[in-house]
């Protein structure tokens, strides 16, 4: 790395890539301001003039100068909103950081300041990596401290929001009810949040996007971010009384194990765009698919089948060989073994902690189960929920003191937690996990947590990591999958030890429809599982076509979670059908970027896979209520070659009904047309009911 000249007046760093330029400067040897974060500035460019010409005026009302709004905003500086550290030192007295830089070292890719405050013995550490290749910023601090302190809230380093910007969107949800986007407008204040479920939560999935005013999913500026962190977060955006706008992000607050001399926030993700919603989510995905996650490309992502939702706790070899065997006949290429199989497991109540196989349900163990699905040439995968426990087992029973909480508290799908910041509770875990995986052919596990922590505890997620971290290294060939009830722990950190996410417990295929459709602005195909539910769903009580059902988790990555006895001659066919087209084109799906489209009728939720060379794309164009107009509105596509040509195909063709009595292009055969018309004029979509979808297979000639 490279030092640049510390003069005391004013320092200056900047990143570089084909979409940006990240640009900080730092007056009189405090931290560093963000000074621009926009399209790539030229390279000749004076950055010190830059940033005297960011200097704000001063009026009335105001201090005589204007307090930084740095990396981390102090206290002792004068800044008016919420600061980027709040500490006291061991005896419980507020400390004022006052902060110099110390060093500073910057490359092509990365900026490193260091900064400390001699009077208090702290040490502040900004660490600012861009990959220019998904165009990701990677946002990290640290403090230390030359005494114990507890600290209450330590923030990755702080950005600026665009003040071109007149909405904020993040993002809430319930089970079965995952990633809703929220708007809020900003004004002057603060939107806070502080989850304090003790997991990335339902709730509040830790992720921002900032588009500037009249932004869509296609076009206009926008700035997302993401907390790369399990357990509770607090996100803070404010725009101060002088109209400047911060955001910060950290875990929870007081949650930190304190007093301590250490401290580290998580990874704060951060990408811009200047061509919609899309180029931010495109960034995300490409970054998790590509640097986060275990998994190798070029590995087909399987087809996978999940029997919860076809026996719950009912366990039976021969039935579970029956339905292993259709679910292949089906096109599954995993089977996974639910929640059901140890202990004395025969409802939610018994047994969580008590890993061991149950002899009643299998007398000779999980190997027979486990023969025939391999001899189907499918893998097999299990169900643990390791960091929970319930109050009758074994476990419970001889150690009391590893549960999280007092005793009397209020307990979660009949419930407690353990705790996993005690080094004996992480290796009574490895212990017993490692002797299922290393005793049977085990190729993938479901790593389940069904219920909120008691309080919020940092620990609770190291402890967790190091637990997951250690069982990776010992079992390396073994796919983990991330399920918290559904999407309830979804994040870039839980992400670079799974290679999987089970995106929501609902599988009402419409609810699913919306729900995917939103986490595509962080999640890529290849991470998101999705499953034909059964007929008649579970969790919202609709009967909903095998068409709409099967097509709908191909988007993602595709799995089962029914019982395929229940299936009619018809509904098996097209399942088949669907799955035989989802293995033919995943070779290059499951690395394509999904682009949501702009859809003139809000009833069609639509999406556009494109291959990352351009030459393929698919369309999903979902009908998912009750149109205002008659006809079907145009729909347009994008991210295509306007000089091109294209051959659109409508695959499921077979799904036309009676009362869609026009000739349309898209009904008599493929249609042809330029990459421009495709993007202006857009595509006229068959006339279908509510509840039914379109798909459309599109090549470049």
């Amino acid at each position: 790395m490279t030092k640049p000249n510390l003069q005391p007046d004013l320092a200056v760093w900047r990143l570089d890539d084909a979409r940006q330029t990240l640009a900080l400067a730092a007056r009189a040897g405090r931290l560093p301001c963000v000074i621009y974060w926009g399209p790539p500035l030229p390279q000749s460019d004076d950055l010190r003039a830059l940033a005297h010409a960011q200097h704000l005026d001063v009026t009335g009302g105001m201090l005589d100068d204007t307090p930084d709004l740095s990396l981390c905003p102090e206290v002792s500086s004068g800044f008016p909103g919420q600061p980027g550290l709040r500490l006291r030192d061991a005896a419980g007295q507020p400390l004022r950081s006052r902060f110099a830089i110390c060093d500073a070292a910057a490359s092509a890719t990365h900026i490193t300041i260091t900064a400390n405050d001699p009077d208090l013995g702290l040490t502040y550490l900004a660490e600012v990596t861009l990959d220019p290749d998904t165009h990701v910023l990677r946002l990290q601090s640290t403090l230390t401290a030359e005494r114990p302190v507890h600290v209450s809230w330590l923030a990755a380093p702080v950005l600026p929001a665009s003040q071109y910007a007149s909405e904020m969107i993040d993002f809430a949800g319930r089970w079965c009810g995952e990633f809703r986007p929220v708007t809020t407008p900003w004004s002057a204040g603060i939107r806070s949040r502080d989850n304090r479920t003790g997991r990335t939560g339902h709730e509040h999935f830790p992720g921002l996007i900032v588009p500037d005013t009249g932004t869509t999913n296609t076009a206009g500026a926008a700035a997302a971010f993401h907390y790369g962190w399990s357990g509770g977060h607090a996100m803070i955006a404010e725009e101060l009384p002088d109209g400047r706008r911060q955001l910060q992000f950290g875990h929870a607050t007081d949650t930190y194990p304190g007093p301590a001399t250490l401290f580290q926030s998580a990874p704060l993700y951060a990408v811009r765009s200047d061509t919609g919603l899309n180029g931010c989510a495109t960034a995300f995905q490409r970054h998790l698919r590509d640097r986060i996650l275990a998994t190798d490309p070029a590995q087909p992502r399987p087809v996978h089948y999940n029997c919860w939702e076809a026996v719950y706790f009912d366990h039976d070899l021969s039935t579970l060989t029956d339905i292993a065997t259709r679910a292949h006949a089906l096109g599954a290429e995993r089977f996974v073994l639910d929640d059901g199989w140890f202990g004395l497991r025969d409802d939610d109540t018994t047994s969580l902690g008590d890993w061991a196989i149950d002899a009643r349900k299998y007398p000779d163990g999980l190997t027979p189960l486990i023969a025939h699905v391999h001899s189907l040439g499918m893998n097999f995968g299990l169900w643990f929920e390791p960091e929970m426990i319930n109050a009758d087992s074994d476990l419970a029973r001889a150690h009391p003191d590893w549960v999280l909480g007092p005793a009397d508290q209020l307990r979660g799908r009949q419930q407690l937690v353990l705790n996993m910041a005690l080094p004996q509770v992480r290796a009574y875990l490895f212990d017993r996990i490692s002797a299922i995986l290393g005793d049977n052919a085990i190729d993938y596990v479901k790593w389940d947590h069904n219920r909120v922590l008691p309080f919020p505890d940092a620990t609770q997620t190291y402890g967790t990591y190091a637990l997951l971290d250690a069982l990776r290294a010992a079992h390396p060939t073994v796919e983990l999958e991330t399920c918290a009830s559904g999407g309830g722990r979804i994040d870039f950190g839980i992400l670079e030890r799974t290679q999987r996410v089970w995106l929501s417990d609902s599988n009402d295929a419409l609810e699913r429809l919306r729900i995917q459709h939103d986490a595509a602005l962080f999640l890529p195909a290849s991470v998101t599982g999705s499953h034909v539910g059964p007929r008649h769903c579970h969790t919202s009580g609709r009967v909903l076509s095998m068409s709409l059902r099967a097509w709908v988790a191909a988007q993602r990555q595709m799995g089962f979670e029914m019982d395929p006895r229940e299936l009619t001659e018809d509904e098996a066919a097209t399942l088949l059908q669907v799955t035989t087209w989802w293995k033919a084109n995943r070779h290059w799906r499951m690395q394509a970027d999904i682009l949501r489209l702009d859809s003139a009728d809000p009833a069609i939720l639509a999406e556009q896979q494109l291959a990352r060379d351009g030459a393929r794309f698919v369309v999903f164009a979902g009908h998912s209520a009750t149109s205002d107009q008659i006809a079907p509105r145009p729909l347009r596509l994008t991210g295509l070659d306007p000089t091109a040509r294209y051959r659109v195909t409508l695959v499921n063709r077979a799904d036309l009904v009676g009362l869609s009595r026009g000739q349309t292009a898209l009904k008599d055969g493929p249609l042809e047309a330029s990459g421009q018309w495709l993007m202006q004029a857009g595509l006229l979509l068959p006339w279908s009911f509510p509840g039914t979808i379109w798909v459309l297979d599109g090549e470049r000639l």
